[in-house]
């Protein structure tokens, strides 16, 4: 992997963050913003197409999802969705907590809040939304988040609905649930920013957990969602849509630098030998004759089921398709990325991969001898119009790169890679709402939304200091992502447990551990072992080890079951007593060597309090 100069390249990264809020009810509806997991109530079915703005435009976005000709199943429930969903009802007034969270939010961020908000209707036609669009508010701009050693400049934040769960693509028809549309969502997103992709995760998770600390937001797998928008000098920006995990933030940064420079390496070598955009014609040629012996499984099906093998030529293009620009993707990952989203082909093959799947060095020359180049792309499938528009896609994306670097949305992978979504989408997606009037912000309103400005993190490290805590594990528990729980168990344990001891649970214990806990139900475990350590049932020492047995074993039993089983209830006095006993009596008198044989032998299980006690009542007596 060649490491890569971010300050040379010019690196800019912007933040898009959307955090969904825990209201009492759905953003446009008064349905119950809850997620259902059981059989749905109802299903319908709609084909979304696109329409002129007032612009007198069509969105090039929408324009390309609707080509691809998909039917939308809806699966619904009585009790969280309704007629709004369904767009057979206009959207109710927007929800007043839901506006007041975010009149909270850009209070935190220094925004400039805007007398009078107007809901818009941003298009979406990929199903996601019913209606073909999404209604998002703008409420401030031109802020400055900071925190820590970062000053963050805040574009604008917005209060939307989130957008239906895709449930399954079977092909032609894609499956959505209504259950997560018109949950209201903050977006938070940032001016560009030069830091290196390490420091822009810390920014995504500082944001994040600044809105967090409203204590109004959902938490758990989808709540936080993020996108980045990524630019070099020379490049273009692409909007990377989905990024699964904050930790992967930087591998999709860096992978999406790296496409660009090859990107722009490729375009000098285009240069370079002499090639024009005009040598490359969506024309196809028949070279199914060239496989009639052939042992590709891939290349006999297609035959054997009516299909052909079609060639378009690539003049020029001899180990460029195959050049590599992130890892395992190539130029022809690109082209065979427009063909998969638009068309129902599932890619092509390219000369530079040849000989390879199946078909032989001895084909690959025919068709090379057939077309006359020796570059040049296979599509496969049935007759007709799937074939000549996926040459044209391949043609269009070949002609982009004498540009260089073409503006687009991708999709992130778990790998950090990403993949073609669709054009960036243009002017002509976004129109005011026409069923809600305009929103006056009052003073009442702002006045009403400081109860939800969320603490800033320097104050909430303060905050921890103040308690006992070191500056380090405040600064740790400020950043993590648990600080809301442990903050629940010190005021729960408030003169009976030390602050420190539960910071330390989940900063050390639970985010030292390197694994998924999401799905384990830790909270009310911990909550149960500091209740057994309050009430001396359990030392300090048997928490963690039995958190880490409970977490090994994916939470299968219950925390006692598993103090039981591993014996890590705290020893009465009485038996304590007993083993300093007979250490001394076996000829053991130094206090420092007593102690650290108990504590090694009976780690977990006796409480230093205890043994200090026993040896200082035993020695004395001696």
């Amino acid at each position: 992997m060649v490491k890569l100069d971010y300050r040379a390249l010019g690196l800019k990264v912007g933040l898009e963050i959307h955090i969904q809020l825990d209201t009492g009810r759905k953003l446009f509806c008064h349905c119950k913003p809850e997620l259902k997991n059981t059989e749905p109530d109802f299903r319908i079915i709609r084909r979304l197409r696109p329409a002129m703005s007032e612009l007198s435009s069509i969105d090039p976005a929408a324009l390309w999802e609707f080509r691809k000709m998909k039917t939308m199943m809806y699966e619904g429930f009585n009790d969280v969705t309704c007629l709004v969903e369904l767009d057979e009802e206009p959207p109710h007034e927007p929800d007043e907590e839901s506006l007041l969270l975010a009149l909270a939010v850009s209070k935190a961020f220094n925004a400039k809040v805007f007398d009078e908000v107007y809901v818009m209707r941003k298009v979406v036609i990929d199903g996601s939304n019913v209606s073909g669009f999404q209604r998002t508010m703008v409420i401030a701009h031109d802020g400055l988040a900071e925190f820590l050693n970062y000053k963050v400049p805040i574009w604008t934040i917005s209060l939307e609905e989130d957008a239906a769960r895709r449930i399954e693509d079977k092909g032609d028809v894609v499956v959505y649930r209504l259950d997560r549309l018109g949950i209201p969502l903050i977006e938070v997103s940032t001016g560009p920013m030069e830091y290196p992709p390490s420091s822009i995760m810390e920014v995504a998770w500082l944001i994040g957990r600044t809105v967090m600390n409203t204590r109004r937001t959902k938490r758990g797998l989808g709540a936080i969602r993020q996108d980045l928008n990524i630019s070099i000098v020379n490049g273009a920006k692409t909007e990377v849509k989905g990024v699964p995990e904050l930790s992967l933030i930087p591998k999709v940064i860096e992978y999406e630098a790296l496409r660009q420079v090859n990107l722009l390496k490729i375009k000098d070598e285009l240069i370079n030998r002499g090639l024009s955009k005009e040598s490359y014609t969506p024309d196809l040629i028949d070279v199914t004759g060239a496989f009639s012996s052939t042992k590709s499984s891939i290349v006999k099906r297609v035959i054997n089921e009516g299909g052909m093998v079609a060639a378009l030529k690539a003049p020029g293009l001899r180990n460029i398709l195959g050049f590599e620009l992130q890892p395992g993707r190539r130029f022809g990952s690109e082209l065979a990325d427009r063909v998969r989203a638009w068309t129902r082909l599932g890619g092509l093959i390219h000369s530079d991969e040849l000989p390879g799947y199946g078909i032989s060095k001895e084909e690959a020359a025919a068709v090379a001898s057939r077309l006359g180049v020796d570059s040049f792309i296979l599509l496969m499938g049935p007759p007709g119009n799937e074939l000549q528009e996926a040459a044209r896609v391949i043609v269009d994306r070949i002609k982009e790169a004498f540009d260089g670097v073409p503006e687009e949305t991708r999709a992130a992978r778990e790998d950090g890679t990403t993949y073609f979504m669709r054009p960036r989408p243009g002017a002509a997606r976004m129109y005011p709402e026409t069923d809600l009037r305009p929103i006056r912000i009052t003073f009442e309103l702002l006045a009403k939304a400081d109860k939800y400005v969320p603490e800033p993190i320097d104050k909430q490290i303060e905050r921890y200091t103040s308690m006992g805590m070191s500056r380090e594990l405040a600064r740790q528990l400020a950043s993590s992502e648990y600080s809301i729980e442990a903050e629940e168990l010190i005021r729960k344990y408030e003169g009976k447990v030390n602050p420190t001891l539960v910071a330390s649970i989940f900063v050390n214990m639970i985010g030292g551990m390197g694994k998924d806990v999401s799905q384990l139900n830790l909270f009310q475990v911990i909550d149960k072992l500091l209740e057994l350590y309050v009430n001396g049932k359990v030392t300090r020492e048997a928490i963690q080890d039995a958190i880490q047995k409970y977490v090994e074993e994916g939470g299968g039993r219950g925390i006692e079951d598993v103090i039981n089983e591993e014996g890590l209830w705290r020893m009465q006095y009485n038996e304590v007593e007993s083993i300093v006993k007979s250490l001394i009596n076996n000829g053991v008198k130094d206090k420092g060597k007593l102690i650290s044989i108990i504590m090694r032998d009976y780690r977990g299980k006796v409480d230093i309090r205890d043994v200090e006690k026993a040896i200082n009542e035993l020695l004395n007596k001696g």
